[in-house]
């Protein structure tokens, strides 16, 4: 029950218990898909990929910037030598056409980037989107007025025009990562403002938010303690299928030369000169563009999966129909026995008169 309500006087509730019940009610929807459970697997090994990508590149003896010349075929233009891109003991999956260097190394590393700006953009825009939608729904109506129209001019803006333009002008010094991680957080919160700004209205004529401002709770008391624990489902959903979303446009960004440049390693970075070299040393192209599909995938399902957990009226409709259900069987039960108790009835009647 709500701590609004415990101070009104509904006291001797344990409001814990309701959080402990609902967290273990989601982990037991999100166990019931197995898809989730297997997107969810892919995700964990690829954060274990980027975190550990200083080890593994150890034990392979390589590392992501290193040129090796000797390794590619100058007179064709640099195409590795061997077969399958230089594939050995010493560079597992091949080397880069031209640099020579390893394409393991730059693959975990560029790992680390692409999931990091993913992962940070992400946060921003969370943290601003929630901020907005929550104070345009609680504000007067001159502040609601103001950030909703902010909201429709960030939402409105096409967001690969203006990342490109912005990162077109700032300075090479500035690092890359850092920079495609805000402008693409600064620029992508619109839609998560509308959801929260929509959702906290819902929530505000809701009894148990009443019961607390009537118990003298502040505007934003009330928003701490009482809204924000049930903005956490759409919020979360949405993030979820945010991620996947924010490597794709950081993936754009670098493929069109303006994201994460040369020699840091990214997944978008790798796929900008690998259209020159898919015929001679196809794994340039195929191991990139498979990372992101495949993070992508596992993201976007997850996402998916964490939607359905944490939606409470999956349950609710299976229940009420269920319920429906039975009580149709029932009711049809009955009538079939009333029909049969009727027939039995006439049968008799027609026996005792035609004895008569």
């Amino acid at each position: 029950m709500s701590e609004a309500l415990a101070a009104v006087g509904t006291a001797g509730t344990d409001s814990s218990v309701p959080a402990v019940s609902g967290a273990r009610q989601f982990w037991r929807r999100l166990r019931a898909q197995r898809a989730a459970l297997g997107a969810a697997a892919v995700v964990a090994l690829l954060v274990l990929v980027a975190l550990a990508a200083p080890l593994l590149t150890a034990l392979e003896g390589q590392d992501p910037t290193t040129y090796h010349p000797a390794l590619v075929d100058s007179a064709r233009g640099g195409v590795p030598i061997g077969s399958f891109g230089g594939i050995g003991a010493d560079h597992w999956l091949g080397v880069e056409p031209q640099t020579g260097r390893d394409m393991f190394a730059r693959l975990v590393y560029g790992a680390r980037v692409s999931l990091g700006v993913a992962l940070a953009a992400t946060m921003i825009q969370v943290a601003i989107g929630v901020a907005a939608g929550v104070a345009a729904a609680l504000g007067n109506r001159w502040v609601d007025q103001l950030l909703s129209r902010a909201t429709d001019v960030i939402v409105s803006m096409p967001l690969m025009i203006m990342a490109l333009a912005l990162l077109a002008i700032v300075p090479s010094s500035f690092p890359r990562p850092v920079l495609v991680t805000l402008v693409i957080g600064l620029i992508g919160w619109g839609t998560i403002a509308k959801i929260v700004r929509a959702q906290t209205l819902s929530l505000k004529g809701l009894d148990y938010v009443s019961a607390a401002r009537l118990s003298g709770w502040g505007t934003w008391r009330v928003a701490r303690r009482e809204l924000l624990p049930g903005l956490a489902a759409p919020v979360i959903t949405y993030a979820a299928l945010l991620v996947p979303t924010n490597i794709s446009v950081e993936a754009a960004l670098s493929f069109l030369g303006v994201g994460v440049k040369p020699p840091t390693p990214s997944w978008g970075q790798m796929l900008t000169a690998a259209d020159v070299w898919y015929q001679a040393a196809p794994q340039y192209l195929l191991l990139p563009a498979g990372a992101l599909f495949v993070t992508v995938l596992a993201l976007t399902v997850l996402g998916d999966g964490v939607r359905t957990a944490l939606d409470p009226r999956a349950a609710s409709r299976l229940r009420v129909g269920t319920g429906r259900k039975d009580a149709a069987a029932q009711k049809g039960a009955a009538q079939d026995t009333a029909a049969q108790d009727s027939a039995a009835q006439e049968s008799a009647a027609t026996g005792k008169e035609a004895s008569a």
